[in-house]
């Protein structure tokens, strides 16, 4: 089994249905992930999309749908007709852990671009969920314009 790519692991004071939740609702991830919408009906072969001001960035398929433990979908970055570069995939895994749930999210099969652009933004995603979970508050959308760019490609 090759080594995954890119592998960001906290710990979020919440349940795993609320996380799971917070993953899969678009009012959520709209709210966390600096006014990117994810949309799907979360079935495996469904497409999955991420899409900010009526345009996708990213888009995918449904992989894997194990409430509320584990979520996967395939990553294309379809965004301002970047130059396209092997699908990669992203795996949520939740762990109850007492009062809190241990999330690894596993972005996996990345080139380059991806690797670069993804490893800016999802620390910066998570951590904005991380907060809206334990607090209600979202990181701010008006960060430095690096980490806005950055976050868009997570």
């Amino acid at each position: 089994m090759s080594k995954p790519d890119y592998v960001y692991v906290t710990y979020i004071e919440a349940t795993a249905e609320k996380l799971w939740h917070a993953l899969t609702s678009g009012d959520f991830t709209e709210r966390y992930w600096f006014g990117y919408r994810a949309t799907s009906d979360w079935k495996v072969g469904s497409p999955f999309r991420l899409v900010k001001d009526g345009r996708s960035a990213v888009e995918g398929e449904v992989l894997t749908v194990e409430p509320p433990n584990r979520l996967a979908y395939s990553w294309d970055v379809v965004k301002d007709g970047a130059a396209r570069e092997q699908t990669s995939r992203v795996t949520f895994d939740i762990e109850p852990r007492g009062r809190v749930v241990k999330l690894t999210v596993t972005h996996d099969n990345l080139g380059p671009k991806t690797l670069r652009d993804i490893s800016g933004g999802w620390p910066m995603v998570i951590a904005s969920l991380k907060s809206f979970l334990e607090t209600g508050r979202e990181l701010p959308a008006d960060l430095p314009a690096s980490g806005a760019r950055e976050a868009s490609h997570a």
